[in-house]
């Protein structure tokens, strides 16, 4: 398993999140309060890319159709109908930068 640098903690402030490309998948990394998390950018209901959506509290909101994904777990939190959790990617944060373990 390898280390990849995705973005500079300072770059990303708590309630913030962003896409990054790593080891060719489309990962969303966000702060939540201080804390870093990353998981597959892309909602498992009808392929937004869940960084153009919004945060609330824990959770991404999509903003197509407002599917929540917890991003401390990046499983399901809301949706009307039962759709798949995404993949979670392990987060180093060293000195001021991120890592995600692939």
């Amino acid at each position: 398993m390898g280390k990849i640098i995705v973005c500079k903690a300072a770059e990303l402030p708590p309630g913030r999140m962003q896409k990054v490309a790593a080891d060719g998948k489309e990962i969303l990394v966000a702060n939540i309060n201080g804390n870093f998390y990353a998981m597959d950018d892309t909602c498992t209901h009808s392929g937004a890319s869940l960084s153009e959506g919004t945060i609330e509290g824990n959770n991404v909101v999509c903003g197509w159709h407002g599917a929540k994904f917890d991003c401390t777990t990046a499983k399901l939190a809301e949706f009307p109908v039962k759709i798949k959790d995404l993949r979670s990617y392990k987060v180093v944060l060293e000195s001021d930068n991120i890592f995600l373990e692939m």
